[in-house]
């Protein structure tokens, strides 16, 4: 999250919060949505696919998450989207239904403004109750990943060392949990 790209605002559009909306991602949001992924996908190891992807894959993929029931959000300014964050299974097998992974990504123009924290709990808030555990994944180093997640109640859990391989060096990965109220009525 802490890599850079072209200011498309100037600087003093990010620090007004009251001009950011949240609100859950529309079909019509993949292409802004795949312009920021593509950025970390092309310039850092936050991710670790290493092909752009496309409007019409990034379209896919919302409409997977959409389908699974769990939410996707996206952060926009005057129109245009400038963050997201979503939910998704943790792993395939149905012991870990009450585990999602979660994922945030920025547009750099808005790192450092409170975009970030304030995106990632309105989605944290959005989660289903029958969410248990909420799993964030960060390539390391990544500082102000780090400090968002420990910022949200999150805590360090696992350390994997050289598990990627991106730009021609080893990265490491680290993950970070939180522990969401279940209620007895969903642990079925």
């Amino acid at each position: 999250m802490s890599e850079g790209i072209a200011l498309r605002f100037p600087r003093s559009a990010v620090t007004r919060m009251h001009d950011v909306r949240i609100r859950h991602a529309l079909s019509d949001d993949a292409a802004g949505i795949a312009s920021i992924y593509n950025h970390y996908i092309r310039d850092s190891v936050v991710t670790f696919e290493e092909q752009e992807i496309t409007t019409t894959d990034m379209a896919g993929r919302l409409a997977a998450v959409a389908a699974s029931g769990l939410p996707w959000l996206v952060a926009e300014t005057a129109g245009v989207v400038v963050g997201y964050a979503y939910a998704d299974r943790w792993k395939q097998r149905s012991a870990y239904r009450h585990s999602v992974e979660s994922t945030i990504y920025l547009d750099a123009a808005h790192l450092g403004a409170g975009v970030g924290t304030r995106l990632y709990q309105q989605f944290l808030d959005a989660l289903p109750a029958s969410v248990h555990i909420v799993i964030g994944g960060i390539a390391l180093p990544n500082a102000a990943s780090v400090a968002l997640h420990e910022r949200l109640g999150f805590a360090k859990v696992a350390h994997f060392h050289e598990v990627g391989f991106k730009f021609n060096r080893w990265i490491d990965v680290g993950y970070w949990q939180k522990t969401l109220a279940l209620s007895a009525s969903v642990r079925t």
